[in-house]
């Protein structure tokens, strides 16, 4: 005989997959709003819905430009950082 989840589980569940679905919208909106500052595009950056009752983001496909772009973004960033740190 299979386990059925009760009602109460059901619904802890669901919250947990609309709180997953809710981060991944903010992570999403967040990293646009990140790389419209250096003036970058991810296309295919969309919320992927949760996976597990964890937000996902999928980040998609970019050309070499954005890609190699977005790694001197991060790097300089990265950089900042560390220098703030000492």
């Amino acid at each position: 005989m299979a386990y059925e989840p009760s009602y109460a589980e059901r619904l802890r569940y669901k919250r947990l997959q609309d709180a997953g679905y809710q981060a991944g919208l903010e992570a999403v909106t967040n990293l646009q709003a990140a790389l419209a500052l250096a003036g970058m595009v991810l296309p295919s950056l969309a919320n992927d819905g949760p996976v597990g009752a964890r937000g996902f983001v999928r980040l998609g496909g970019c050309s070499v430009e954005v890609a190699n772009r977005l790694a001197e973004v991060i790097a300089a960033g990265a950089h900042a950082l560390q220098e703030q740190g000492m």
